[in-house]
């Protein structure tokens, strides 16, 4: 009976395949719009918002329409049934988003029979685009940042490190990337532990490695939340007063929540990223200012809105050079190999991998104008996704 069920939804998405209406290419986006993700889903919003704001709703004679699912970032069969849906009913053309990667490996297949091109612009884990010749990324890898970030470490007189990651495959990937370049740079990792993935208590693990005496604690968690906990954690315990510098991946100091909550605890702490507010390139000023705009009220920017909105300009590019004749195979074709002048710095696809090339930055929290800010203190360039 489920197979029998299996091949009646197979057969209705290759006969649905990319098509659209007429003068209406439509855009599907599966994305945690609600639940303890939606700091990933939300920004997917207001980055899609800004593009089309800046630059209209209209390219190549097309009419650009938007269809939102929320599949509340875990729940694998929401972003099936999603996927499903928006391709045969709604007709869309494209599917972009995916805040997790089991969302985007999920949809995968169902990319792959109806031969209809899926952007994943948040989901890490790497090596995913080889799960569909229709999936591509304009995120970022877990390796693009703990591979750089370990051997800059290393270089930069931090010998011992203790470890600290959420328990799941990506926290793994994170910790395992880290280690290797950290120890082939000559540092040496004293410690590690993992935690759970849902509500963890980071105080008895900074116990922990406050009686370790590193010189620095590298973590990784999937989660704003975690930042503010694991940072709170880490200063009421005294690890920043005994010396030991805090070593982030990804958005663990984002200037909302976790600098507004923190305050001055949060300065000094390092992260690794493919984005920073403070950005001083012609690019990022544009954006920030339709930003503003587009999203009155809203918080400021992230990485996560960034890449929704280079997703939005690859797409309109795309359709422009198709003439607003978006087949999958045609789409692809041109997604692959693109390059473009973004707010993070230069950005392409790697055509061998469909997985993004971009510039990663190591920040420090620093008080400037009496702000918060996350300041680059070092700029790694062109850094491969593998």
């Amino acid at each position: 009976m489920k197979s029998a069920v299996f091949t009646t939804v197979l057969t209705a998405l290759l006969m649905a395949g990319p098509a659209q209406a007429q003068d209406t290419i439509r855009i599907g986006v599966i994305a945690a719009l609600t639940g303890p993700f939606a700091n990933t889903g939300k920004p997917f919003e207001d980055g899609i918002k800004t593009y089309m704001q800046q630059y209209g709703d209209k390219v190549a004679g097309k009419k650009i329409e938007i269809i939102y699912r929320d599949d509340g970032g875990t729940n694998v069969d929401h972003s099936k049934r999603a996927a499903q849906e928006l391709i045969t009913r709604d007709k869309v053309s494209f599917l972009i988003g995916f805040s997790l990667t089991p969302s985007a490996l999920a949809v995968a297949p169902i990319a792959t029979q109806a031969k209809m091109p899926m952007i994943v612009m948040n989901a890490v884990t790497n090596g995913i685009t080889a799960k569909s010749p229709y999936m591509l990324r304009t995120s970022m890898t877990m390796h693009q940042m703990t591979g750089p970030f370990g051997d800059w470490t290393a270089k930069n007189k931090i010998g011992k490190v203790y470890t600290l990651v959420s328990d799941y495959s990506t926290g793994l990937d994170a910790e395992a990337r880290f280690s290797k370049t950290f120890s082939a740079g000559g540092g040496k990792v004293v410690g590690s532990a993992r935690v759970p993935l849902a509500n963890p208590d980071y105080s008895p693990f900074i116990q922990r490695i406050k009686d370790e005496k590193p010189d620095a604690l590298f973590f990784f968690a999937p989660g704003v939340e975690d930042g503010i906990g694991l940072l709170k954690a880490f200063s009421d315990k005294g690890l920043d007063k005994a010396g030991v510098k805090f070593l982030g991946v990804g958005d663990m100091t984002s200037e909302t929540p976790t600098l507004d909550a923190l305050g001055d605890r949060a300065l000094g702490a390092v992260t690794v990223l493919n984005y920073a507010p403070t950005l001083d390139n012609e690019a990022n000023k544009a954006f920030l200012k339709a930003y503003a705009a587009a999203n009155p009220g809203r918080p400021p920017a992230t990485f996560v809105t960034v890449a929704a909105y280079d997703t939005m300009g690859m797409i309109y590019e795309a359709v422009r050079l198709l003439n607003g004749a978006v087949t999958g195979d045609k789409a692809m074709q041109v997604l692959s190999g693109m390059k473009r002048d973004s707010p993070r710095g230069p950005i392409s696809i790697d055509p061998a991998t469909r997985d993004i090339v971009q510039n990663m930055y190591i920040r420090e929290v620093k008080k400037v104008n009496g702000k918060l800010v996350n300041e680059p203190i070092a700029v790694l360039r062109d850094v491969s996704p593998n």
